[in-house]
Order: structure tokens, then C-alpha cells, then sequence
């Protein structure tokens, strides 16, 4: 988020650490990206003229030449252009005294590669890997940090302008119509404020020529279908379009960042349950806060089990409509599995469904388990003068369901140790819960019972004496009663059900 104070001018905010001569952040290096077009050739003439803003909390400052690198990339669509486009760049590059770096890039290929991705979006992708790759190598080289780099693009008010109209054509939210950032983590868009003829107008007076990319005039693209079929029958109605939108999306990004923290907020305090891969949340919760920030929650929380996914309005509005309902499911992008059951909602990406498959469990040993998961078990001697009951129900009452205390004579599990079957729950499986005196129940009624929605029942641990033996621990969730601890326990079976990280103790 941005403070008044920086956005305006004014004195750094109290936060903002002030620059100082020994910051590493000063010396850190500058990527230029320079496609050879009249925005980008101005780019690289102002960063080595000019005082340009890096979004550093200093506003417009010189930059020093030995920080700033040209990089161009050769998308592999136009043949001898553009090999005489990355030539023109080296070469301007090297009147100002910058070192270019070029790229060569297969994108029509990878296009093909890569279903559903448009042209535009691929090449993008390249452009910023690339970008930030170079940042990377140089700050190794240049023993900076690499927060401190930048990547500079010539993004003018135009193309502000154009991506809110391409993201509204395609029904975005608020971010999309936020349009293009001044900055998104190291990459900064210093000449936002100017439009494409500001610039063509300041080559022209320093009488710096620049190449024209003819693929810019294929209305195909959906950007160049804005720029010259849409773009222009709005300029009829305000002529100042380009700043007109641009400051629009100022704001709209400002109200878009406070909203999107205080949405980071409310997705910890609704969380009950993070798995890898995996989140639950209090569906009850999110169907009673306001719908802008429950939109954002869901988003977030998509976006936390599926990073890479493409998601639109459309499907946050269907996850809402299934919380509004209290129950149902559906598969959002990149398969990510959404279901609202037992007052949670469950968000699964395809990574967290990893099988189960059946293996020994030492005793005493662990076994590691898909999700990062941990079954241990250890064999605990009860001492003369202890009561091997009352160990059991405090070991409980302090470790909760992940951990349980059973005779180990009972498990078939003798003194000098053995090992334990464990596999996910199968149908027709049955035991005789702790607490219901010798009752049996379906495991899969034991499962329900415990709010576990039927996808994931089967990946919930289920520790057998063998492969053909009883049930002797449903992994937190409850033991078989015909393995309790008794007054005439001699050993204690201990298991614990953990995450790979956490310490048993």
C-alpha cells in the first residue's frame, strides 16, 4: 500500500527506512526492458539522463550508468525484423554506454505447448522470466540483495488505459481493472504518467529514431483491437482518455491493496484447517461477512492451494454461491476440488489427494506419509508403582485426537518391539470405538461422525495390527476400544499422527 506522504510527494512516511550512503539498495542493478519500439527507447534514454522513480521510497532520483543492463527479447515471430530489431537495441544500448543482453525465445512453440494460453500471455511470460532471471545473475555477480534489484518496463498511460479495457471485456474484478501496477514486487512502470505521443514527441526532439513492430497492427490481438477499434471511438467523447483512465486506475489500485490486506486478515482468522495443498474454511463465518471482502477471502484462498491458477469472477461467484447454500461442490481451475459440508469449506488442489498406499509401521519407528505427514509409534515400559490408566487418560487429555496411548500386549506388539499395518479406510471396515463399551460401528459411519468429508476419508490413516488384522487406531480420530490401556498394561504403544515439521516430544 502506498501512504499519502509517497504518493503525493510529501515527506517519507515514518516506516520508510531513509536512504543512506552504504544502503546495498544503491548500487543494486537495473534491468531496462527494451523491445527496440519508441516507448522503450525512450525508457532506456531517460534512466541514463534522467531521474526516474524506482518505487524505492526516494521518488525520482538519477540513476547511476553502472547499475543499469538492457534486456531484449526475440519472441521468434518475425524473422529478419527482428533480428535487426535486437541489433538496434544492442546498438542504442551502446551509444549510451549500457551493456545489452538479448534473448532468444521460441514463444510460437511454446504457444503451441502450453493449451489455452494465448500468444500474448505466453510471450509475456518469457519476457518477465527472462527479466528476472538477469536480475538474479546480476545481483549474485554484484553481492546485492535481490529485493533490491529492478526491472524496468516502458509501460506508458496508453497501455494502462488499453489493459482496462481488456480486462473489462473479459469481466474482470477490481485488480484486473486496477490495470498495470507502478510496481509489483521488483518490476516498476516509472513512465506511467506520460502517454505514448509525450514520449514519440521526446525522441523526436533528442532525434533518436526507433523501430515500428508490424504485428502492433493485427487486430487479432486482442490488445490491438483495443488500441485502434476501441480506443479511439472513446477518445471521441474525452480526448485526454489515456490520463483519464490511468488516474482512475490509481485508485482503483489504491482501494484494491487496502481491501486485498484486510482480506489477508480475515482468511487467517476463518481458517480451521491448512493442509498442504489444502484449506478448510468456517463456511458460516464467510457466508455472513460482506460479500466484497468474502470475494477477496475466496480468492485468496484459492489462489494459496492453487497459486498458478486463472481464475475469473465466475468462479469465486459460484464458491460463494455454495457457501450461500450450505453444501455442495464443484472443481475450480487447475482441478482444485471446492466443497462446502459440515459447516467448512474445503478447498483441495490436486496435489493433496496423493494415495495412501498400505505400509509397515515400526515399533518403535515412523512413517512418513503423502502431505508431509508423520505416524510414529514408541514402546514405553510402564514403572513399578504407576498407573498405566491414569498415564493413558492424562497423555489425552494433553495431546488431544493426533495422539493416543494403547496396550501394547493387546495391539500385538511385544515388549521388544514389531511393527503395525497402515493403510486408508476401505469399505465394509469395522471397530469398537473407544467409549462405546464393546459397541461396533462402520468405520465409514466413524468417519461421517467425525465431519470428514467422503473425499478424504480414504486418506485418513487407519492403523491395523496387520494387513488382515484389526482396526487398532483411526488416526485422530479415535482408537478401538479392545486395545485400552488397563489397570494390567505392562506396555505402552504410543502413537502420534503429525506434521513433518512439528516436534513430538
Amino acid at each position: 500500500m502506498t501512504s499519502v506522504a509517497r504518493r503525493y510527494g510529501g515527506a517519507s512516511a515514518p516506516f520508510e527506512r531513509p536512504a543512506t550512503a552504504d544502503d546495498p539498495s544503491l548500487g543494486a542493478p537495473v534491468v531496462l526492458m527494451v523491445s527496440g519500439g519508441a516507448d522503450s527507447c525512450a525508457l532506456l534514454l531517460l534512466a541514463a539522463t534522467s531521474p526516474l522513480d524506482l518505487e524505492d521510497g526516494r521518488g525520482p532520483q538519477p540513476i547511476a550508468r553502472e547499475r543499469l543492463h538492457v534486456l531484449h527479447i526475440n519472441h521468434g515471430l518475425r524473422g529478419l525484423d527482428a533480428a535487426e530489431d535486437a541489433e538496434f537495441v544492442r546498438d542504442l544500448a551502446a551509444r549510451q554506454g549500457i551493456p545489452a543482453t538479448v534473448v532468444d525465445a521460441d514463444v510460437p512453440a511454446l504457444t503451441q505447448e502450453t493449451p489455452g494460453e494465448s500468444f500474448e500471455s505466453v510471450a509475456r511470460q518469457v519476457r518477465y522470466e527472462a527479466a528476472n532471471q538477469l536480475a538474479n545473475e546480476l545481483s549474485a555477480q554484484w553481492g546485492t540483495p535481490r529485493s533490491a534489484a529492478r526491472i524496468l518496463t516502458a509501460h506508458t498511460a496508453n497501455d494502462r488505459c488499453e489493459t482496462f479495457f481488456m480486462n473489462a471485456i473479459r469481466g474482470s474484478g477490481v485488480a484486473g481493472l486496477s490495470s498495470i501496477p507502478r510496481r509489483r514486487n521488483r518490476i516498476v512502470r516509472p513512465l506511467l504518467d506520460r502517454t505514448h505521443q509525450d514520449l514519440c514527441d521526446y525522441l523526436r526532439m533528442h532525434g533518436v529514431v526507433w523501430r515500428e513492430d508490424a504485428t502492433n497492427s493485427d487486430t487479432r490481438y486482442l490488445r490491438n483491437y483495443v488500441r485502434h477499434e476501441l480506443i479511439p471511438v472513446a477518445e471521441k467523447k474525452n480526448p485526454r482518455l489515456a490520463q483519464t483512465v490511468s488516474g482512475a486506475c490509481d485508485i482503483l489500485s489504491d482501494e484494491d491493496a487496502y481491501l486485498t490486506s484486510i482480506a489477508a486478515r480475515v482468511l487467517r482468522e476463518v481458517t480451521r484447517r491448512s493442509d498442504p495443498g489444502a484449506l478448510s474454511l468456517d463456511a458460516n463465518r464467510l457466508a455472513a461477512m460482506e460479500v466484497a471482502v468474502a470475494r477477496r477471502v475466496v480468492r485468496a484462498a484459492l489462489l494459496q492451494v492453487a497459486p498458478e491458477a486463472r481464475l475469473e469472477g465466475r468462479h469465486i461467484e459460484r464458491v460463494l454461491g455454495l457457501v450461500a447454500q450450505g453444501s455442495g461442490s464443484m472443481t475450480a481451475p487447475l482441478g482444485v476440488d471446492v466443497s462446502v459440508q459440515y459447516g467448512l469449506l474445503r478447498l483441495a488442489s490436486r496435489t493433496s489427494a496423493e494415495a495412501l498406499v498400505g505400509a509397515w509401521l515400526e515399533a518403535p519407528g515412523t512413517l512418513e506419509l503423502p502431505g508431509g505427514k508423520i505416524l510414529s509409534a514408541s514402546l514405553v515400559p510402564v514403572a513399578r508403582g504407576d498407573d498405566p490408566v491414569a498415564l493413558a487418560q492424562t497423555y489425552a487429555a494433553e495431546r488431544g485426537p493426533v495422539s493416543v496411548m494403547l496396550d501394547a500386549e493387546a495391539a500385538g506388539v511385544p515388549p521388544e518391539g514389531g511393527r503395525l499395518w497402515v493403510a486408508g479406510s476401505e469399505a465394509g471396515e469395522v471397530l469398537c470405538p473407544l467409549g462405546m463399551h464393546g459397541q461396533s460401528k462402520r468405520l465409514s459411519d466413524l468417519l461421517a461422525a467425525a465431519h470428514i468429508p467422503a473425499r478424504e476419508r480414504g486418506q485418513v490413516p487407519v492403523v491395523h495390527a496387520g494387513p488382515v488384522g484389526p482396526i487398532l487406531w483411526v488416526a485422530g480420530v479415535r482408537a478401538d476400544e479392545r486395545c485400552r490401556v488397563t489397570s494390567a498394561t505392562k506396555t505402552l504403544l504410543v502413537l502420534n499422527f503429525h506434521q513433518r515439521e512439528q516436534a513430538v516430544l
